[in-house]
């Protein structure tokens, strides 16, 4: 099978086996920004500010 890693794959497995914490470190912070759960007022903003798709998207108006 093929086993090539490149430079930056290599150095970042090097970095994870040094500092193990920098993993919990990168699901925290990837926490702050994607994994967000949005309050109800929130939702229903978003949900009005839904603008309907045209049936034909190439259809010229």
């Amino acid at each position: 099978m093929y086993d090539y890693q490149s430079d930056a794959t290599k150095f970042l497995n090097k970095l994870l086996e040094e500092r193990p914490e920098l993993a919990q470190q990168r699901l925290d912070n990837r926490n702050l920004l994607w994994d967000v759960t949005l309050k109800p007022e929130e939702e229903a903003g978003f949900e009005a500010a839904k603008v309907a798709k045209k049936p034909y998207t190439y259809y010229q108006d």
